[in-house]
């Protein structure tokens, strides 16, 4: 879990002790400091770090993004050699039994490296305002990756020899940095699956779609070009869809919020579970 400074403290409680809480024990929660955090924020964490062993801040000075933050995680934590890792944003919350079902399912399912979860959408005040669900098996997530970021990446976690293998995250990137991974993974041959059960809840702040600006824009329509590519996925319907979520993404935030809504009733028709 990576902390900004535009995190507020409330959230940034509920998000850890959601972790703290659950219901699997076997786990240690690494929390990243992205640069300089309000004194509220820092004061909480480090509070929290004392009272239990489950609990490691690592404190950075200046702000270098989510992917350096969890290839940190990553380097750090390769010396206890753990089984998983899993992800979490510190706006977030997750489900009391979330860790215990898919540790369960990795054990159950071997041959699985990474696993996602559906999500319920919640507003600033914690109110349920949607939902995100996505293809549940690796070739449904085949199918959609030319097209749509087929993971919650707030919800998923790996088996952490995918990360021995020696794959990282993009650090040049400072966002859709996970779009870029699934498609380097699935390339691998690594198998994605998704569970349908909602375990994590998922702020979805007021100012959420002016947030997807250009420079996102332009790295989603590479990404689906990569995908494309890498994946040898290209048709015309797949190049059709990358240009125009490109050519909406610089419209207005209003145009944005529906075409938003639009999606996820497309989604919600496409996908059955």
């Amino acid at each position: 879990m990576a902390v900004y400074q535009e995190d507020r403290v409330e959230w940034v409680k509920q998000a850890v002790d959601s972790i703290l809480e659950q219901t699997f024990r076997d786990f240690l929660l690494f929390v990243v400091v992205d640069g300089p955090l309000p004194s509220p924020i820092l004061s909480f964490l480090q509070a929290a770090e004392q009272q239990t062993e489950q609990l490691v801040v690592l404190i950075g000075t200046e702000n270098l993004g989510l992917s350096s933050c969890m290839n940190e995680v990553i380097e750090r934590c390769a010396v206890l050699s753990p089984k998983y890792l899993f992800r979490m944003d510190a706006d977030d919350i997750s489900e009391v039994k979330r860790l215990e079902k898919q540790v369960s399912f990795f054990e159950r399912h071997p041959h699985v490296s990474v696993l996602g979860t559906s999500l319920v959408e919640i507003n600033e005040a914690g109110v349920e305002v949607g939902g995100r669900k996505l293809p549940l098996s690796h070739q449904e997530i085949f199918d959609f990756l030319p097209k749509r970021c087929s993971m919650n990446h707030p919800t998923v976690a790996f088996r952490y020899s995918v990360f021995e293998h020696g794959f990282r995250y993009r650090k040049e990137l400072k966002n859709t940095q996970d779009y870029f991974l699934w498609i380097e993974l699935m390339q691998a041959g690594y198998i994605f699956e998704n569970l349908s059960e909602r375990l994590l809840k998922f702020r979805r702040v007021n100012d959420f779609y002016k947030r997807r600006g250009f420079d996102k824009s332009i790295n989603e329509f590479k990404a689906r070009w990569f995908a494309m590519n890498k994946l040898k996925r290209y048709s015309l319907s797949n190049i059709l869809y990358a240009v125009s979520v490109l050519a909406l993404r610089i419209m207005p935030a209003k145009v944005v919020k529906l075409a938003y809504k639009l999606d996820r009733f497309i989604l919600d028709k496409l996908v059955k579970h």
